[in-house]
């Protein structure tokens, strides 16, 4: 039997579908520097470009404000937040190094059949880039999100977890930088790591995490700022 959707129902369905479609519109602009680093949003810009009101417009800020990708200035709107400066991208990545080894290793420590079969899931979905710009690597930049959320997750600390996450970290170094010879070597570290934890190998998923983490550090994205 097919259920009924009542009008007030499908209302709030197409204002939700239209709120994601301008949020990923806007996200994109703003991945592709679209929208420059630091460059003020016009709310109203926006939503003439989209033809949408200004509603959708501003749900949708507010997400990318949550995810680091845009600010708001008291009185003045909305405004790109710049590219990590390479203090910050420093400081990232050793927070990163403090965590994510770690992470890996509980997670080998106390892998069960659940546990791998989420990771085996997992990477099973990951795809090499079609193209490089965002919607070429739109797919990589989340499922790499999933992937690092996903260990920190099995490694049992749920400060682990939201400390990581609340980092957004995969959106601020993909805004960086994009190379089509990143995908692959993404995904086969991303193999060993899953092949460290599954087996139940402690030091070698540490090592493995730690060492995906310095080549995504010093050889693929640090050389940028030289």
């Amino acid at each position: 039997m097919t259920e009924t959707v009542e009008p007030r129902d499908r209302r709030l369905l197409r204002r939700q579908m239209l709120a994601d479609d301008v949020y990923e519109a806007i996200k994109t602009m703003l991945m592709d520097h679209g929208i420059r680093p630091g460059a003020r949003i016009s709310i109203d810009g926006l939503a003439r470009d989209f033809q949408v009101s200004s509603t959708p417009v501003r749900e949708a800020l507010a997400r990318l404000e949550s995810e680091g990708l845009a600010d708001k200035e008291p009185l003045k709107g909305y405004r790109a937040t710049p590219l990590l400066s390479l203090a910050e991208f420093d400081d990232l990545y050793r927070f990163r190094q403090l965590l994510e080894p770690w992470a890996a290793r509980r997670a080998a420590e106390r892998i069960d059949d659940a546990g791998r079969a989420r990771l085996r899931a997992e990477l099973a979905t990951a795809v090499e880039p079609t193209a490089v710009d965002y919607a070429g690597y739109k797919s990589l930049t989340a499922h790499d999100n999933r992937f690092h959320t996903l260990i920190t997750s099995l490694s049992g600390s749920e400060q682990v977890r939201l400390a990581f996450e609340r980092t957004h970290c995969h959106l601020h170094i993909f805004r960086l930088h994009y190379d089509r010879d990143t995908g692959p070597e993404v995904l086969v570290e991303h193999r060993q790591i899953v092949e460290a934890i599954t087996t139940g190998t402690p030091a070698a998923a540490e090592a493995a995490m730690n060492q995906h983490l310095e080549n995504s550090m010093t050889h693929r994205l640090r050389k940028i700022y030289e």
